[in-house]
């Protein structure tokens, strides 16, 4: 037996990210994106489906998440496997 994937499947479950920002008081966001940009420790940085693991501490400036803005103080960001987790101190 064989399972056959079709393209449009494949590409809608691999080409998103599940995304959770949490602040200390609530959950901000939780959803699927195709991209988050951040402020990081060593610069703006995008994340993308398939990015490489990355665990960064976050800047004062605009975390975007498919073009919508959350103003933050500071946080860390995790990627890993298609999974973003965000904790952040909103301003």
């Amino acid at each position: 037996m064989s399972i056959v994937i079709s393209f449009n499947v494949w590409y809608y479950i691999y080409m998103f990210l599940d995304v959770t920002i949490l602040s200390p008081r609530k959950v901000i966001f939780k959803g699927q994106a195709k991209s988050v940009i951040v402020p990081g420790e060593g610069g703006v940085f995008e994340v993308l489906p398939f990015h490489k693991h990355i665990l960064s501490r976050l800047l004062s400036g605009v975390l975007i998440v498919d073009g919508q803005g959350i103003s933050i103080k500071r946080g860390v960001i995790k990627a890993s496997k298609n999974e973003v987790t965000i904790i952040l101190e909103e301003e």
